[in-house]
């Protein structure tokens, strides 16, 4: 399969993406098809965002449902589904507050922009930095970009957003910088996923978060791939025993129908108020009811126990392979958002994968990211397996 950047020729769509050869016209669980009929693994969930699977039915039928009733109403008026999912989250989470949007990037810039106000409008301070971490990755917007603790993402887009300080991620020496520093807010992920499928150390979290609750600096967690499942529950601070006071949300929550959210304590909700804040389509109809049924889907059908246990099997299987190939240097990650880092290129191993029928994805340039849907089987995970192993064997 030859591969190029180049888009479609003749194409009218700006050429922002490095498209693999392959067009994808339907989905089905963890499987895709192609124009020419070709069947594949996805093992992508088109990053993180089909925690269901392709098409889920539960989803298809509540969009059809809404879809004959009402598709768009203004956030001016009262949106019943809204409330429900905003219920919904509040009640499986820490969060007494939810705001939508449409995509993560927005919702981190939802985030930012409430600890901001917060400290201006409630505790009337005017120090507004935010401490992020580098490798991070927080969305492609101005403010989410400049959060973002990678240079090759700010190439070009100077001068950035201000107010952002850089840390060493998993550092001690950044919880020390942290507990002397004038900030508003810390914002990280749990997981790094763009920045090579890296957990946060479990005590390392947990001291940052009593250094925030001391300082009263919020502490806002980026769930946009990890969050709805991802990670064996619901959301993936709930692992480290801690508890955010903002935390963002996306791909996973609508099942591949745009929508993000910010949930917040009723403290950190200080900062907003009628006209502070708004998206003219977040929550509305449509993203309201995906969402609501895809988390009313993953909690009634035990999904956040089956991730679990395709979690493990997975694991016992990437073990075995990190034996037989010494390609593999390391395998980590949390639950089923995986990272394989390798001593050579990842992209090669993703275009052989390809060969194979298999989708995986980088997360930089020397680790396979590795995201199937909750719903995917012990057998179609041993395909994958057996696909990395054969790549392996051949590269």
């Amino acid at each position: 399969m030859a591969f190029n950047n180049a888009t479609l020729e003749g194409s009218a769509i700006l050429p922002t993406y490095a498209r693999f050869p392959l067009t994808l016209v339907k989905g089905k669980g963890s499987t895709v098809w192609d124009a020419d009929g070709n069947q594949y693994l996805d093992f992508t969930s088109g990053i993180a965002v089909c925690n269901l699977g392709h098409a889920p039915e539960s989803v298809k039928i509540a969009l059809e449902e809404q879809l004959g009733n009402l598709w768009h109403c203004s956030n001016l008026y009262h949106i019943p589904v809204q409330e429900e999912l905003a219920s919904l989250l509040a009640k499986n989470s820490f969060a007494d507050y939810v705001f939508f949007c449409n995509s993560g990037a927005e919702a981190n810039e939802a985030a930012i922009k409430l600890a901001r106000r917060y400290a201006r409008k409630v505790n009337g301070i005017g120090n507004t930095e935010i401490i992020t971490f580098k490798q991070s990755f927080h969305g492609r917007t101005m403010g989410a970009l400049s959060a973002t603790g990678q240079a090759k993402i700010h190439d070009g887009f100077y001068p950035l957003l201000e107010g952002f300080r850089y840390l060493e991620y998993n550092d001690p020496t950044a919880l020390e910088e942290i507990a002397s520093s004038n900030a508003c807010a810390v914002l990280l992920e749990l997981v790094q996923g763009e920045g090579g499928v890296v957990p946060a150390n479990p005590d390392w979290a947990k001291k940052l978060e009593e250094i925030c609750k001391e300082k009263g600096i919020l502490l806002i967690v980026d769930e946009v791939q990890t969050g709805i499942g991802r990670t064996g529950t619901l959301f993936a601070y709930e692992q480290y025993g801690i508890s955010p006071d903002i935390i963002s949300l996306a791909k996973g929550l609508g099942s591949g129908f745009p929508i993000g959210a910010i949930l917040a304590t009723s403290e950190a909700a200080k900062g907003f108020e009628p006209g502070s804040h708004g998206s003219t389509f977040g929550g509305n109809p449509l993203a309201a009811v995906a969402g609501l049924t895809t988390v009313k889907t993953i909690l009634s059908d035990n999904l956040l126990e089956g991730a679990r246990q395709l979690s493990e099997f997975l694991d016992d299987g990437l073990a075995k392979l990190k034996k037989k190939h010494p390609a593999i240097i390391e395998v980590r990650g949390m639950g089923l958002l995986k990272g394989v880092e390798v001593n050579g290129n990842a992209l090669d191993i993703v275009k052989a994968a390809m060969d194979e029928h298999v989708l995986l994805l980088t997360a930089g340039p020397n680790v396979v990211r590795i995201l199937p849907p909750l719903t995917a089987t012990n057998e179609e995970a041993a395909n994958f397996l057996g696909a990395l192993d054969t790549v392996l064997t051949n590269i």
